[in-house]
Parts: C-alpha cells; sequence; structure tokens
C-alpha cells in the first residue's frame, strides 16, 4: 500500500528566527520525520504549498482539492496548518473512494519538544486503516472534520 503524502505548510513546517517569533514556512520536515522514525511503507512527497493556513485561499483550497482528486492513490496524507485544516478538510468530501487524513502541529517540528512526530505517526496509521473518507488527526485522536473545532486556548481539537 502506498502512501501521497501532500504538504501545504503551516507550523509544522515553521522556522523560527528570533525571539519576537518571526518565522517563515519551511522546507517540509514529514521526509525527515518518517526517514527518522524508520518507516518501511512506500510513500511520495509532493509540497503543494508553503503557507501559514491562515493565508490560504479559496483558491488553495482548490489547488489541493485538485491535487488529491487527480492522485492515483486511494490513501492520501496532507500535512496543514491547524488554523484552517477543518475548512481545507471540508473541502475535501466530495472526492469519492479514497482516505484522506489531514494532520499538522502546534509547535514546529524543527523543534525538540514538538507534537508533531506524534500526530504524523497517528496519521500514517489512521491513513493505513480507516475507511474511505475525510479525517483530522491531531492529539492522538481522529476527528470527523464536520463535528469537530481547534480549542485555541486549550491548544487542542476536541469534538462539538
Amino acid at each position: 500500500m502506498k502512501i501521497k503524502i501532500f504538504t501545504t505548510g503551516g507550523t509544522i513546517d515553521k522556522i523560527y528566527f528570533d525571539a519576537k517569533n518571526d518565522y517563515q514556512v519551511g522546507e517540509p520536515e514529514i521526509d525527515s520525520l518518517l526517514s527518522e522514525a524508520n518507516v518501511t511503507f512506500a510513500y511520495s512527497v509532493k509540497s503543494l504549498l508553503r503557507k501559514d493556513s491562515l493565508e490560504m485561499t479559496e483558491d488553495d483550497r482548490k489547488m489541493v482539492h485538485d491535487a488529491v482528486a487527480a492522485e492515483p492513490c486511494s490513501r492520501i496524507l496532507i500535512t496543514h496548518g491547524t488554523d484552517t485544516m477543518l475548512e481545507t478538510a471540508k473541502s475535501l468530501f466530495a472526492i469519492p473512494n479514497k482516505t484522506i487524513v489531514l494532520t499538522g502541529s502546534m509547535q514546529p517540528a524543527r523543534l525538540r519538544v514538538s507534537d508533531a512526530f506524534f500526530n504524523v505517526g497517528c496519521a500514517v496509521a489512521a491513513v493505513q486503516l480507516l475507511p474511505p473518507g475525510v479525517y483530522v488527526v491531531m492529539n492522538g485522536q481522529v476527528f470527523d472534520p464536520q463535528t469537530s473545532r481547534k480549542n485555541v486556548e486549550k491548544n487542542r481539537f476536541e469534538r462539538l
């Protein structure tokens, strides 16, 4: 089973430059995370965007949708910024016969302490095991994008 991974940017790929929190979205970190985990499944990565999700437009979401719809693989993992991850997930519901999992992190993967490793690991398991549909995997849980939200105060996703 091959997994296609699309990256869109977000905190998972951020690089911070100074104490004032100046950052930019860097190269996708997913290859490094999977390499360090010594995974043995087949996958390929394609970077679609390098944006903070708050900067994503409807045109960006359509581009993600079109890339996923055109991809022959039926198992799709998307790394994405957490602020608008649910919006992008909802834009993918019309795509049939694919298991689509979105994940990201609250802390950049480059930091020593980050949730990126755990979230990506959970998302990789989920995309291999779940039936066709669109899911968000964060904080060790699988969420339905239609009945979930990001709780900014608690820095986690939760069901409504």
